[in-house]
């Protein structure tokens, strides 16, 4: 009886000691790395980079309104304004930061040359993007844009020449350079060279139609306020 005992018992103590081990192994399991014991929670690797967020000017969607005031420096081709003086330019308009490295704006405009009595108009209404470099003081940029040129050519009669005082519709295109310098997230000043591209045809007082190159470029100052 004693024997049997004995057997009973040792065969509860084994039974216990495997007991034990199993339960200490599914606490391990559950304190493990899904937050129990800080001793066996590893951590996960930081990330390699740190983002940084885009400056508040460069949000997506952004709108602004612009405007410019500067000079027109017409080409010197013998097909074009050749002599013309360096005139007056302006433009205005309204565009939207679509990305942080894109903005398309609308833009309309007017820019004129002398020569003496003679005068060339030119008023642009395009639409283009800009490609800029994001940065939260100084962007930057290049841009181009197509549209409609309203020109206006007034040239008194000379020597073999009858003379025009025509005006025509065409359409015309631009490149540009420039940089903004944000005052604040708003406010930045802007400096911007455009070449415009564009050769109306017009028709002299003989009744002769001639093309006559109105383009050139335009060296401006202004500003952007974002909304």
């Amino acid at each position: 009886m004693r024997k049997h005992l004995a057997f009973a018992l040792a065969g509860l103590m084994v039974a216990a000691t495997a007991a034990t081990s199993v339960a200490a192994e599914y606490d391990r399991y559950e304190r493990g790395p899904r937050g129990g014991s800080p001793e066996e929670y590893v951590p996960p690797p930081p990330p390699r980079g740190v983002y940084a967020p885009p400056p508040r000017h460069a949000q997506y969607g952004q709108p602004y309104f612009f405007g410019h005031l500067g000079i027109f420096d017409p080409n010197g081709d013998s097909d074009g304004l050749n002599g013309y003086d360096s005139g007056g330019s302006f433009d205005f308009g309204f565009g939207s930061r679509v990305a942080p490295m894109l903005a398309i704006d609308g833009t309309i405009g007017g820019y004129s040359s002398k020569h003496g009595s003679d005068e060339a108009r030119v008023v642009p209404m395009t639409i283009g993007g800009r490609l800029i470099l994001p940065h939260p003081f100084i962007e930057p940029y290049v841009g181009a844009g197509l549209g409609l040129y309203f020109s206006r050519l007034q040239e008194d009669p000379r020597t073999g020449f009858s003379g025009i005082d025509d005006t025509s519709t065409d359409f015309g295109g631009y490149l540009s350079a420039g940089l903004d310098m944000w005052l604040n997230n708003r406010v930045a000043l802007n400096f911007e060279g455009k070449y415009h591209w564009v050769t109306p045809t017009f028709q002299t007082s003989a009744g002769n139609n001639i093309d006559v190159n109105m383009g050139g470029w335009t060296v401006n100052l202004g500003v952007r306020v974002g909304f």
